[in-house]
């Protein structure tokens, strides 16, 4: 479990993290949104014990990262894909990693593989490498220990479409069986489809935070058939709202169950059915850092998005050590 409690940074005149507080459970996804210079890079490194706070705290699991014994085992980290060494192979990097962790030589040949890089491709020197296989390599080195937590600044910058679902689906597991995930990224879209609970950050300060559902509303579902007029009908008449989606054929106010199990009932052909974002989160995004661009405040009146502690939430044990 990470925890933030009135963290704050000040760099003389700067004040970049200003009584930051929002949690992780064990299960989750925490989405951490912001604009460039928000204070979420800061944040993450007083978590990970690589800058230190002016006042308040950071901790994983109870504890300050710098006191936790063999923290890579505990908490994989991934803040700067670019950080390697770049005369080094990847297969070379895991490996010293690995080294210092005390793990066998093949863990790392596990991982290349989980994270797609191919024996050629590990042999190459990082310095060759696209920023998509950096930030492969960032999340083989994150996940090389076993961790509990992931900590991960802005993972998919640089992945293509195959990429950035491959993230997702690795990230989503992970969650799944226990694990925390606190996320950054600029990707609005990505969060709404892999977050449980999202934070937004403007000027150093939580602007908003809570359960993705009451924050962005619960995604829909995008669906194409070879007759959208019937299927339209036959929604309706199921008591499911729809209309046309920007992107073509139907959005659907509903889970991509409930629109396939109405579909198969009047034997309608789909040829695409996925969820889809809401929407909402992209525009709660744009008027809270715009109030926040403009001043302090804590947002915009009328917009009724709470920024209190992230309240207890049913999490899952880990089997491993922090939660």
């Amino acid at each position: 479990m990470i925890v933030v409690d009135r963290l704050t940074k000040r760099y003389r005149n700067l004040l970049a993290v200003d009584d930051v507080s929002f949690s992780c459970h064990p299960g989750q996804v925490v989405g951490f949104l912001g604009p460039n210079g928000a204070g979420k890079s800061t944040t993450l490194r007083i978590l990970t014990g690589l800058t230190p706070p002016s006042a308040g705290t950071a901790t994983i699991g109870g504890y300050l990262y710098r006191d936790i014994p063999n923290p890579a085992v505990q908490v994989g980290t991934l803040l700067d894909a670019s950080a390697f060494h770049s005369g080094r192979s990847a297969r070379e990097t895991l490996r010293l990693s690995g080294q210092i962790m005390g793990l066998p030589p093949e863990r790392a040949d596990q991982l290349l593989d989980l994270v797609g890089l191919t024996p050629g491709e590990s042999r190459r020197r990082v310095a060759n490498y696209s920023l998509g296989m950096r930030q492969r390599l960032g999340v083989a080195n994150a996940l090389l220990g076993d961790p509990s937590v992931l900590i991960l600044d802005e993972p998919v910058n640089g992945l293509d479409p195959a990429g950035i679902h491959w993230m997702r689906g690795v990230l989503r597991g992970f969650a799944d069986a226990g694990g925390t995930v606190l996320l950054s990224s600029h990707l609005l879209h990505e969060i709404e489809l892999i977050a449980d609970y999202i934070v937004v950050i403007g000027q150093g300060r939580v602007m908003a935070q809570g359960p993705k559902e009451s924050l962005a509303g619960v995604p829909g579902s995008q669906v194409r058939s070879t007759d959208d007029a019937a299927l339209v009908s036959a929604l309706a008449a199921a008591g499911l709202r729809c209309r046309p989606s920007t992107e073509g054929g139907v959005y659907v106010e509903s889970s991509t169950e409930e629109v396939g199990a109405v579909a198969a009932a009047s034997a309608i052909v789909l040829t695409e059915l996925r969820s889809a974002g809401t929407g909402n989160l992209e525009r709660m995004y744009l008027q809270l850092t715009a109030g926040a661009q403009r001043g302090p405040a804590a947002g915009p009146p009328g917009v009724p998005y709470p920024a209190g502690p992230n309240p207890p939430g049913p999490g899952m044990g880990h089997p491993r050590g922090v939660a």
